[in-house]
């Protein structure tokens, strides 16, 4: 979260349909930022000075979204604010964050920006991004989530689905009758297209002008009102969702060769620094339980790590 297709793909939209990661993908085209990056590596490298953070920093500075639930927020109640304070605990730090929203210019305003009169970065670690995303080095996966399909209780015929694809069986003046929330050049768009419904979506923009507005308050704001009767959305989103609503019910697509529905995330920092990846790296996989703990706590549907992607 975005076709999730993030160029990681041409759109996640990570998300294409994560909202949160189609501002990401899009950010992956801006080339002037891979020359910031380079620059900044040639700078640190010409004045004999490392990047990484420091050992001794008793400070973990994280960059992060102030308002983009479930990922995080100002008060740090989102699932990256939890893993970044296990992770602090553990490295025997405390989290200080440089919050900046996660849209086009996130990288290029925290992970490579400097402090005006220190000069030090201002943050050291983005907690989520998409693995091998091209603005950052990335950590080994720490999760594996997929799009999910998200529906009330509203709709009785709903209540006896057991995956996605049930939705297909509806009897077709049903099916017609329906309209379905998506995020626009995401795997939801796709899904439609294939088994002809996509004159059935309810198209979102993959970022309103509002940093503040979010695929959760949108899908929330329109599945609650009727507006829709039902949304697919990438697999935090549709867990906030039903976190949220007890009577909701969230059906996770499963792995598909043809639709890309599941991504790894990632930590992301930045290229060159080997010591703090091998840290990152080391503690994410000495404690994937632990993660996995928090996730299962924001009803978020996850995948096995190990598991082959289909086909290949």
């Amino acid at each position: 979260m975005h076709s999730l297709r993030f160029n990681i793909v041409a759109a996640v939209a990570l998300l294409a349909a994560c909202g949160h990661w189609q501002s990401l993908s899009a950010q992956g085209k801006q080339s002037i930022d891979a020359q910031s990056q380079k620059q900044i590596e040639a700078q640190a490298q010409a004045g004999g000075t490392s990047t990484a953070p420091e050992k001794s920093d008793p400070v973990l500075h994280v960059c992060a979204d102030p308002s983009s639930l479930p990922q995080s927020n100002d008060r740090g109640e989102g699932y990256e604010n939890k893993i970044a304070a296990a992770l602090a605990r553990d490295l025997g730090k405390k989290v200080e964050y440089t919050f900046f929203p996660q849209r086009m210019g996130f990288v290029r305003m925290t992970l490579r920006a400097r402090n005006e009169s220190t000069l030090k970065f201002k943050c050291d670690l983005i907690i989520g991004v998409p693995k091998g995303y091209d603005l950052t080095a990335t950590t080994q996966p720490y999760m594996r989530s997929t799009y999910a399909m998200v529906f009330t209780d509203k709709r009785p015929e709903f209540k006896t689905f057991k995956g996605p694809e049930d939705l297909l069986a509806l009897p077709p003046e049903k099916l017609q009758r329906l309209r379905i929330g998506i995020f626009g050049r995401s795997p939801a768009a796709d899904w439609l297209l294939q088994n002809n419904l996509i004159e059935r979506a309810e198209m979102y923009a993959s970022q309103s002008g509002d940093p503040k507005e979010t695929p959760n308050t949108i899908v929330d704001r329109d599945l609650s009102s009727g507006k829709i009767d039902l949304a697919i959305v990438w697999g935090p989103v549709a867990g906030q969702l039903v976190g949220q609503h007890s009577t909701w019910t969230s059906l996770a697509f499963k792995p598909d060769p043809k639709i890309k529905f599941d991504y790894e995330i990632s930590m992301g920092l930045r290229q060159g620094e080997k010591e703090w990846q091998d840290t990152l790296d080391q503690w994410i996989g000495g404690h994937h339980e632990q993660i996995k703990t928090i996730l299962v706590g924001y009803h978020i549907p996850l995948l096995d790590l190990s598991a082959p992607a289909p086909g290949a």
